[in-house]
C-alpha cells in the first residue's frame, strides 16, 4: 500500500478526524512504526485576544480526539505548538490578503508553511523519516525514477491535489499520502470495522478558525480597521450604492449586493486603493487570461516554452484547456481557450496534465474581461 521508503518511523499528522485517524490504523496494521502528531494551532481551551471569534471544534478538542484515536491504536502522541506560525503565516495572511482587496486560501498557506514546513521538521526531529497525512492524492516517481509527482486522488469527488501545489521535491520525499487510492465511503467503513473512537464524527468543510464561514465577522474582530464601509460603482465610475466593507465581497458575487438594476448584477473587481466594490453584467465576471505569482512546478523543473495545459481557478471550479506561458521571477501568464467565470485575485490557478499536477501559483492579476464562456 505504501511506499518502500517507510523502512523507519512514520509519523501521522492526526488531526483527531476520520481521514487523518484512518491513515494512522493503515499504517499501524502494515507493521510500520508510527507515531501520531497533532498541530496546536488554536488555543488549546480557552480563545485568547489574539483569535477571537474561533470556530466552535477548538484546539482543545482537536488534541483530545487525537489522543483518544492514538491510544486506541497503540502509538505515542506528540502535540506541536504551532500557534505562532500558524497566526504569522495563516491568520495574518488571510487579514492582510482581505484588506488589499484579494481572497486567499488559507489551507494552501497552512499546508506550505505549517503542515509540510513547521510539522515535517518536528516529525524529522522525532526521528521519523516520512510524515503521513489524510490527504486525497497521490504520490508517485516519474519515469526516470529520479523527481516525484504529484498526482490526484482516486475518489476524484475528494481530490486534495490542489491544495498541495506548493509541496517541493524535498517535501514529497518526506511525505506520505496512504489514503489517495480510496474512496471517503470506504475510509469511513475501515474506521467503523477499526472500532476508531472518531468513525462517527461529523465531517467539517469550514476553515477551521472561521465558525460558519463568517469571514467578514472574523476580520471584524481580528482587526476591525478592515471593515470600512464605501462605494458600489459601475465600471465607469457611476455611484449605484453603498457597500458595508470590501471584505463581505467576492468576485462573481450576485447576492447581498443590495442596490437594483435593470439586469442582474455581479461583483467583477475589488478596489483597494478607492475602497470601492466594481459590479457589472455577468459577462463582465469572465476573463481569458491571468497572471500569477509565486508559481512552483512540481512535475518538472522551471519550463522556458509556453505548453498547453488544463488549470483550475478554485478548487471547486472545473478545469479548462489553457496555454501557459512561463515569466520571469516564478511568474506565469495563462491564457484560457475559453473565458472563465470569476477568476480571483488572491486565489490559486493549479496546473494538470491530466491527472498529474504540473505545478501552481497564486493569482496576481486577471486580464480581457467580459466575454460570456461558453
Amino acid at each position: 500500500m505504501v511506499s518502500e521508503r517507510n523502512t523507519c518511523k512514520v509519523a501521522v499528522a492526526m488531526s483527531g478526524g476520520v481521514d487523518s485517524s484512518v491513515t494512522a490504523a493503515l499504517l499501524k496494521a502494515e507493521g510500520y512504526e508510527v507515531i501520531g502528531i497533532t498541530m496546536q494551532i488554536l488555543p488549546l481551551c480557552e480563545p485568547t485576544a489574539r483569535f477571537k471569534g474561533l470556530n466552535s471544534y477548538s484546539g482543545c478538542d482537536v488534541v483530545a480526539d487525537a489522543k483518544k484515536v492514538a491510544d486506541r491504536l497503540g502509538v505515542v502522541h506528540y502535540v506541536a505548538d504551532l500557534i505562532d506560525i500558524f497566526n504569522q503565516k495563516v491568520i495574518a495572511h488571510f487579514y492582510r490578503e482581505y484588506s488589499l482587496g484579494r481572497t486567499p486560501n488559507p489551507c494552501i498557506q497552512c499546508n506550505k508553511f505549517v503542515k509540510f514546513g513547521a510539522l515535517l521538521r518536528m516529525a524529522e526531529e522525532l526521528g521519523a523519516c516520512v510524515m503521513a497525512t489524510g490527504h486525497y492524492a497521490r504520490i508517485e516517481k516519474d519515469a526516470t525514477g529520479e523527481r516525484y509527482l504529484l498526482k490526484k486522488g482516486s475518489d476524484t469527488a475528494r481530490d486534495q491535489s490542489y491544495f498541495l501545489y506548493t509541496l517541493t521535491q524535498e517535501q514529497l520525499e518526506r511525505s506520505l499520502f496512504p489514503l489517495g487510492e480510496l474512496s471517503k465511503e470506504k475510509i469511513r467503513q475501515l474506521a467503523e470495522e477499526m472500532e476508531l473512537p472518531v468513525a462517527n464524527r461529523k465531517e467539517s468543510r469550514e476553515i477551521c478558525f472561521i465558525p460558519d464561514e463568517d469571514y467578514p465577522g472574523f476580520l471584524e474582530e481580528y482587526n476591525g480597521s478592515i471593515v470600512r464601509p464605501g462605494p458600489i460603482i459601475d465600471r465607469q465610475g457611476n455611484i449605484l450604492g453603498e457597500h458595508k466593507g470590501i471584505s463581505f465581497y467576492t468576485i462573481g458575487q450576485r447576492r447581498g449586493l443590495g442596490i437594483s438594476a435593470r439586469e442582474p448584477l455581479y461583483v467583477v473587481a475589488l478596489d483597494h486603493k478607492r475602497n470601492a466594490v466594481v459590479v457589472g453584467g455577468k459577462k463582465e465576471t469572465y476573463g481569458r487570461e491571468l497572471t500569477a505569482s509565486e508559481v512552483n512546478w512540481i512535475a518538472f523543473e522551471e519550463p522556458r516554452q509556453p505548453f498547453r495545459v488544463k488549470a483550475r481557478v478554485r478548487y471547486l471550479h472545473r478545469e479548462a484547456s489553457a496555454t501557459l506561458v512561463p515569466l520571469a521571477e516564478s511568474k506565469a501568464q495563462v491564457k484560457f481557450n475559453e473565458p472563465q467565470m470569476a477568476i480571483t485575485p488572491g486565489q490559486a490557478v493549479v496546473f494538470y496534465d491530466g491527472d498529474t499536477v504540473i505545478g501552481g501559483g497564486s493569482i496576481t492579476e486577471v486580464g480581457q474581461k467580459g466575454e460570456l464562456g461558453g
